[in-house]
């Protein structure tokens, strides 16, 4: 007589859910495609295509949308996605250690930011990080757009938002105000927002979008609104406006933050320095993080070293 009991649906899922299985799985999802995921493990696509196939055959819950030009994730797939990502750090940082031929940290960090905060301040945190764990890389998603964090697998993120995903643990990085700016001697200084009506104005994104500028004076005791006048240049990179602005193109609208070294040159000066523009999102650059159980070790040690350097920033008063 057999007296073998029989196994549990937990012991039968154990090899679809092992360390490597959740392994690939993020990899996929991080890619966003098969085959590069492939790439990254050193499989084929094949194989990593049936992998995953059995995971879900075994689990009997799809973890991907597959269409001819996509691949996302179920809501299934959405919710296994963190706990796979640790299960990926944790190898990464493990092959990490073994193979470094530095003392320091090794694997991988995703993050995604506004482009203007990615251009003007994210590019020298990079770099003091980089010098203390050079065997750290990076892929950087500098986009206007809602990034869906957990989708696209973002370690970190820094976002103007005064209402963080509720997932995510939000922390405030650097205050800032939105002002106008232009080259010395070109206009003003001004006393009211109304004054700005003649000067040529360089502005980011669709004016239509926003026909209307909301003026608060930085002491909180009033507030403007003004018609927006046709601007001189319109673009959807900030960066670009900041450099006319400095040959005297115009005024630009822009976040203290991307101004403060041409301002601290005296490439640029601040028109109404007793006012900013009222932002919807606020005025605070916020860290977002997974919760700490889900973070890698990378993604810890890049958090507090920001935080740590947020004092040394050149910060702007608060609106």
């Amino acid at each position: 007589m057999d007296t073998k009991k029989p196994s549990s649906r937990s012991d039968a899922l154990t090899p679809a859910l092992d360390a490597d299985a959740l392994e690939l799985f993020a990899r996929v999802a991080k890619a966003g495609s098969f085959s590069l995921a492939a790439r990254q493990a050193g499989q084929t696509r094949a194989a990593v295509s049936r992998r995953i196939a059995y995971m879900e055959q075994r689990t009997g819950q799809a973890l991907f949308l597959r269409t001819t030009r996509s691949l996302t994730l179920t809501a299934t797939g959405r919710r296994l996605l963190p706990h796979a990502i640790a299960v990926l750090d944790a190898a990464e940082q493990a092959r990490g250690t073994l193979t470094s031929v530095r003392a320091g940290l090794a694997g991988s960090l995703r993050i995604t930011s506004l482009p203007s905060f990615g251009t003007m301040v994210l590019p020298p945190l990079l770099l003091k990080f980089h010098a203390l764990h050079p065997e750290v890389n990076y892929d950087l998603l500098l986009s206007d757009r809602r990034v869906d964090l957990l989708r696209e697998g973002v370690d970190i993120a820094f976002r103007v938002t005064s209402r963080p995903p509720p997932d995510w643990v939000a922390r405030p990085y650097l205050q800032f105000h939105v002002g106008a700016w232009c080259a010395p001697g070109r206009w003003g200084p001004m006393q009211r927002p109304e004054e700005l009506t003649p000067a040529p104005l360089l502005l980011l994104g669709p004016v239509s979008m926003n026909p209307e500028m909301h003026w608060v004076r930085r002491d909180g005791t009033d507030a403007v609104i003004c018609a927006r006048a046709p601007a001189a240049v319109q673009s959807d990179d900030l960066t670009v406006l900041v450099r006319l602005a400095e040959g005297g193109m115009g005024v630009v609208l822009a976040p203290s933050y991307c101004v403060q070294d041409a301002v601290a040159a005296g490439r640029l000066v601040e028109l109404l320095p007793d006012w900013s523009l009222n932002i919807r999102q606020g005025n605070t650059v916020q860290l977002l993080t997974l919760p700490r159980p889900q973070l890698s070790a990378v993604a810890r040690a890049f958090a507090k070293f920001v935080l740590d350097q947020a004092p040394a920033l050149p910060q702007s008063h608060s609106p």
